[in-house]
């Protein structure tokens, strides 16, 4: 495993809850961790990213009082082997949809790119669109640069 360019890291209010959501709904798998620290680095094919459990007194990177839910602004697109499966998990462990499933094709010059995707939210309300490649197809408007 090779350390990604740009990892996200994220400050957590329940480290255990976040891992049970990331591992246990996602599917992502703990690279290393170091529980006195209250840290994990988690990866899922090529996505890597990091959960830390802030506390007071803390050395952390925190830039503002932290008010749930954590993240406003942001959603982290991650590609999954299947949303379905994700969105079975959440079905089973209640946890509702921030944005139902649906497949969506976005232009990318001449053609566009699809996804089946939904948005889900984790505990500390960080948003998080499971996604799909539906592949490529043709809007038949000429290339730009």
């Amino acid at each position: 495993m090779e350390f990604s360019a740009l990892v996200p890291e994220l400050v957590v209010t329940d480290i255990k809850a976040s891992l049970q959501f990331w591992c246990g709904v996602i599917g992502f798998s703990v690279w290393y961790d170091r529980p006195e620290e209250q840290f994990a680095y988690l990866t899922l094919g090529k996505a890597q990213i990091m959960l830390e459990q802030h506390g007071p007194g803390d050395r952390s990177f925190v830039n503002g009082e932290l008010v749930p839910p954590f993240g406003r602004g942001i959603n982290f697109q991650l590609e999954v082997p299947s949303v379905d499966e994700i969105a079975d998990r959440c079905a089973r462990q209640g946890i509702a949809l921030f944005w139902p499933m649906e497949e969506r094709w976005y232009r990318q010059g001449g053609h566009e790119v699809g996804q089946r995707q939904m948005i889900v939210a984790d505990p500390d309300g960080y948003l998080v669109r499971c996604m799909q490649s539906l592949g490529t197809r043709s809007t038949g408007q000429p290339l730009h640069s």
